[in-house]
């Protein structure tokens, strides 16, 4: 069983953590946690940000993280937790936002206070099978009321906002993407300045090619990014 809410995280049954840095440390799973045990990782304390999720399948109201992770921290679940797809893959990752010159640096940077402020929050998950990709993104602490575009990325982040490189796309071959050939997460904050978005593909990830999510001023793709999470994406299976 594993728990984990926004700033502390428990987990037995045979998983090990795999440090990557001081502040990120990330363990995958062969699958999405069920039941009591998807309950316990979703609450932890505090009131749960809600939202409305453009991209559909959305989680239900409440299931949103809360409470104050560490800046920079990103933690997921216990491999031996079961419940997963054939040859499958899970993970669960969250930070803190921080803008690029902070004293401590976090895996999520801020371009834009005023749109998504220092110390607010983000939660990425991600449900791999043979069939396709699901991602789903919880937001707490942004500008309420405010439309944003949000959409997987290339590269990391950076202190600067083009540093993640171009959106991902399903196909390399030069063809012109459509709307599903992109992993895009566009939401609009609730009043508090929460939000849950979901979406899903009928694809997999290239080996290495989604390393982020960058968050847009507006949706459509055409605005500045005001902020950015560094997310390790792995497919699992053919990626397509």
């Amino acid at each position: 069983m594993v728990r984990s809410g926004w700033g502390r995280t428990a987990w037995s049954g045979g998983g090990r953590a795999a440090g990557r840095t001081s502040e990120e440390r990330t363990m995958v799973v062969a699958g999405v946690l069920a039941g009591a045990a998807a309950l316990a990782m979703l609450t932890g304390g505090g009131a749960a940000p809600a939202g409305n999720a453009d991209a559909g399948n959305a989680p239900a109201a409440g299931s949103a993280v809360a409470g104050s992770a560490p800046a920079g921290s990103a933690v997921v679940g216990n491999k031996d937790a079961g419940n997963a797809p054939a040859g499958g893959y899970w993970q669960r990752v969250h930070a803190q936002f921080s803008p690029p010159t902070a004293f401590l640096p976090s895996s999520a940077v801020t371009y834009d206070m005023k749109l998504v402020p220092a110390a607010s929050r983000i939660e990425v998950e991600q449900t791999t099978a043979p069939s396709g990709t699901r991602v789903t993104a919880r937001l707490a602490g942004l500008k309420p009321g405010h439309a944003f575009g949000m959409r997987v990325h290339t590269g990391p982040c950076g202190s600067t906002p083009g540093e993640a490189g171009p959106r991902y796309l399903r196909s390399t071959d030069g063809r012109k993407a459509g709307p599903d050939d992109e992993m895009r997460l566009d939401f609009t904050t609730d009043t508090g300045g929460a939000a849950t978005v979901t979406a899903r593909r009928g694809w997999n990830f290239r080996p290495g090619g989604a390393r982020s999510v960058v968050i847009d001023g507006a949706r459509g793709g055409t605005a500045d990014p005001v902020a950015c999470y560094t997310v390790l994406f792995a497919p699992t299976g053919p990626a397509a």
